[in-house]
């Protein structure tokens, strides 16, 4: 039991997802949705600039961690502006989020000290906020865990 709980404490926070399982938070990279995007693209943002925009963080996300990779599908607000040459106006939350969770083994044949389950999961919300049990975004909480994290050995 004190294994269990010293790793609980290095995590920098925990989330309980619907299904109840609790998930460590051991990685988070926090980045603005937008801050990056080159000056040569479209002038606003719009469904092309965010595909890019999503892209580059999948494959930032592949490069942090040997876990399998999920994109929380995000909101996308269609304000009622005059759409430019590239489509209509197309706005994702502010905060794009880029972390790396840790729970216990799938397989209950592993051995539970020896074996984590992990998933790297991408997902956009509206402030710097770091998520936290049952208080995180509701897409965060519904990741099928069980279907998208992979067991490997510590």
């Amino acid at each position: 039991m004190h294994h269990r709980t010293r790793a609980r404490t290095m995590s920098l926070a925990r989330v309980v997802l619907f299904s109840g399982r609790p998930v460590d938070l051991a990685t988070l990279r926090l980045s603005s949705t937008y801050g990056g995007v080159p000056e040569d693209w479209p002038g606003y943002p719009c469904k092309p600039v965010n595909d890019r925009v999503i892209e580059g963080l999948l494959s930032t996300a592949a490069r942090m961690s040997p876990a399998p990779v999920h994109l929380v599908p995000p909101p996308r607000v269609y304000p009622d502006q005059y759409p430019g040459a590239f489509g209509p106006v197309e706005i994702l939350p502010s905060v794009a989020c880029v972390g790396s969770f840790r729970s216990s083994a799938l397989d209950p044949n592993h051995d539970p000290l020896q074996y984590r389950s992990g998933l790297t999961v991408v997902w956009f919300q509206p402030t710097t906020r770091v998520p936290c049990e049952c208080d995180a975004e509701g897409a965060l909480r519904e990741v099928d865990w069980e279907g998208l994290a992979r067991d490997c050995e510590l």
